[in-house]
C-alpha cells in the first residue's frame, strides 16, 4: 500500500532515517515518525515491529545509530532520559514507572520539586501544585496519599500529572489501557481529549483496533523494524492496516517436516486463573508442534507457566495420556514429563555464573550421582551429548553460560530440559533476540524433536515462525482462546484479526 506524504503544519517532533542495531538484531532500519500538536498518532505493528525500541529512542534510553531527531524543526539529540524530559518528551507505560513508597505529590515532582529560597523542598508548594495538576486532568486524588494504596488507573493519572508538571509537549502512551476496566478506559479517553485540547502531541501505542479508531487522528505502521506507511485515520480501513502490519510472505526458510501426528499426550480443559486466563482448552499430540499466537497481554506465557506448575489454576483439568493430574509444582511437572523453556532465558532459564555443563545437568542431578556424590564425568557426558545435537558454539563446557551469545544461551536452556527426557516441551519465544543462523538451528532442532515423537508447544510473536513451524495455531486474546486455525486458515491476516478482535472481512 502506497501512502502519500502527509501535508500538515510543522510537527512538534519528527524522526527521520532512524536506525538502531543490537548484536545479531537490527531493531530499526531507516524509520520515520511525525507527531503533531493537538493530535493523537497511533503507532501500529506486530510484536517485534520496533515500537518499544522507538519509544526508548524518544525517551533517551537508547541512542540511534543513524538518523535525525527534530523538535519544533530544530535538530537535537537525547543522550539521556533527563535530556528528553527537558525537551518535553515523557512516556506513560503499561506498567507505570513510579515509586510505591512515595506519595502522589512526591511522584509527580520527583527530581524537580519546588524549592524554598534556602534550597529546601517546599512541601506546601509541591502539595498545592500537585492538587492543581490533578484537577486539570479531573483527578480527585489526595496529594498526600501513598502510591501503593492506589489502583492502576489512579497510578496512570499520577503519571500523566507528572508529565504535565514538566510541561511535556510530547506524551507517549504505551498500551495504557491494558490493565484498566471498561469505565477506566473511557475515563482515559476523556483525559486524552483534554491533553489534545492543551496542544499536546500524543503517541498512542495499542494493539486494540477499536481503541485506535476511536482515539487516533493519525497512524504510523512499523513492520520488522521498518517504516511501512502513515496517514490519517479517516483514510484507512482495518483491513488495510492489517495488510500493512503483516503484508509480507512467510519468506523465511523453515525445515521440511513429515507431519506424523500421534496419540494425544496432553489434554487441557476449562483451565482458568483468577486474573490471567479463562476457559483454556486444547489437545496436544505426539509429534505435533502446536503454535500459540497472541498480542501483548494475551495470556499465553501465563497459561504455559501454569502448566509447568509455576502458578496454580483456579479450576480446570489436565490429562497426561489417560491420567488426570493436578500439577502444583515445577518438580511435579518435570516428573510428569512437561518442561518449559522460558522467554526470559537470562533471568529464568540460564544460571549465569555457572558453567555450561552444570546448567545442563541441573534438573537431572538425581541421575548424576554415585553413592550420594555428584559424578562430574556423567555431568560432562550429558552436556556433551545435548550440546553436540544443538550445535552449541562455546570454547568449552566449562565456560560461564553468561559469556555466551543469546542464541547459544538459548541452546543451553533447551539442552537442559531435553536432558530430562520429557514428553512435552514448551518453548516460549524460542528464537527471540537471536541471530538468523541460530534461529535456523533452533527451528531445525524443533523439527527433529517432533519427528522423534516429542510433543512441542511453541509460543511465538513472529508470524513467519508460527506459520512456518506449526501444525496448528491457537490464537489467544485477553486471556481467552480467540481462534484455532489449521491448514488453509493459517494466514497472517487471520492470525492478526483473531488476536486483535477484528471481525473477518465480508
Amino acid at each position: 500500500m502506497t501512502v502519500a506524504p502527509l501535508s500538515a503544519p510543522q510537527p512538534v517532533l519528527r524522526l527521520s532515517g532512524i536506525s538502531k542495531s543490537f548484536p545479531g538484531v537490527r531493531a530499526l532500519s531507516d524509520v520515520e515518525l511525525e507527531l503533531h500538536a493537538g493530535e493523537v498518532t497511533a503507532l501500529i505493528g506486530e510484536n517485534g515491529a520496533g515500537k518499544s525500541t522507538i519509544v526508548k529512542v524518544l525517551t533517551g534510553i537508547y541512542q540511534p545509530d543513524a538518523g535525525v531527531i527534530e523538535v519544533a524543526g530544530q535538530a537535537t539529540t537525547f543522550p539521556t532520559a533527563d535530556t528528553a524530559a527537558r525537551a518535553g518528551v515523557t512516556a506513560i507505560h503499561q506498567e507505570t514507572v513510579l515509586f510505591d513508597e512515595l506519595t502522589v505529590a512526591e511522584n509527580i515532582f520527583l527530581g524537580h520539586a519546588p524549592r524554598t529560597r534556602f534550597g529546601l523542598i517546599d512541601w506546601a508548594a509541591m502539595e498545592a501544585q500537585s492538587r492543581d495538576l490533578l484537577a486539570r486532568i479531573g483527578a480527585t486524588l489526595n496529594p498526600r496519599a501513598v502510591l501503593r494504596d492506589l489502583g492502576i488507573a489512579s497510578k496512570h493519572l499520577v503519571a500523566i500529572a507528572r508529565a504535565l508538571s514538566i510541561d511535556a509537549r510530547v506524551v507517549i502512551m504505551d498500551e495504557p489501557t491494558a490493565a484498566l476496566s471498561h469505565k477506566e478506559i473511557h475515563e482515559l479517553y476523556d483525559l486524552v481529549e483534554r491533553l489534545k485540547a492543551e496542544g499536546k502531541a500524543i503517541l498512542f501505542i495499542s494493539h486494540k483496533f477499536d481503541e485506535i479508531f476511536q482515539i487516533a487522528d493519525r497512524y504510523t505502521v512499523f513492520r520488522d523494524g521498518q517504516f511501512i506507511g502513515a496517514g490519517r485515520m479517516e483514510d484507512v480501513t482495518e483491513g488495510q492496516l492489517v495488510q500493512m502490519m503483516v503484508g509480507r510472505s512467510v519468506d523465511h526458510i523453515f525445515p521440511a517436516r513429515a507431519h506424523n501426528i500421534g496419540a494425544p499426550v496432553l489434554t487441557v480443559s476449562g483451565y482458568s486463573h483468577p486474573t490471567e486466563f479463562a476457559d483454556i482448552g486444547f489437545t496436544l499430540h505426539k509429534g505435533e508442534i502446536l503454535g500459540f499466537y497472541g498480542l501483548v497481554g494475551a495470556g499465553r506465557s501465563e497459561v504455559m507457566q501454569s502448566l509447568f506448575g509455576i502458578t496454580a489454576p483456579s479450576k480446570g483439568a489436565c490429562r497426561i495420556g489417560e491420567r488426570v493430574v493436578a500439577i502444583r509444582s515445577t518438580a511435579q511437572a518435570i516428573d510428569e514429563g512437561i518442561v518449559y523453556v522460558p522467554e526470559d532465558r537470562g533471568r529464568q532459564g540460564a544460571v549465569k555464573g555457572l558453567p555450561i555443563f552444570q546448567n545442563i545437568s541441573l534438573p537431572s542431578l538425581g541421575r548424576m550421582n554415585t553413592s550420594g556424590f555428584l559424578n562430574m564425568a556423567r555431568e560432562f557426558k550429558l552436556a556433551r551429548d545435548y550440546t553436540q545435537r544443538l550445535d552449541l558454539r562455546a570454547a568449552s563446557l566449562d565456560q560461564d553460560v553468561g559469556l555466551l551469545s543469546g542464541g547459544n544461551q538459548q541452546k543451553v536452556v533447551i539442552a537442559k530440559w531435553l536432558a530430562t527426557k520429557p514428553r512435552v516441551i514448551i518453548l516460549d519465544e524460542p528464537t527471540k533476540g537471536i541471530d538468523i543462523g541460530s534461529k535456523a538451528a533452533v527451528h531445525e532442532f524443533m523439527a527433529e524433536l517432533a519427528a522423534e515423537g516429542l510433543a512441542v508447544i511453541m509460543v511465538s510473536s513472529e508470524i513467519p515462525e508460527i506459520l512456518g513451524m506449526s501444525d496448528r495455531v491457537i490464537v489467544m486474546r485477553e486471556g481467552r482462546i480467540a481462534a484455532e486455525l489449521t491448514g488453509p486458515d493459517m494466514t497472517p491476516e487471520r492470525l492478526v484479526r483473531a488476536a486483535a478482535g477484528i471481525p473477518e472481512a465480508a
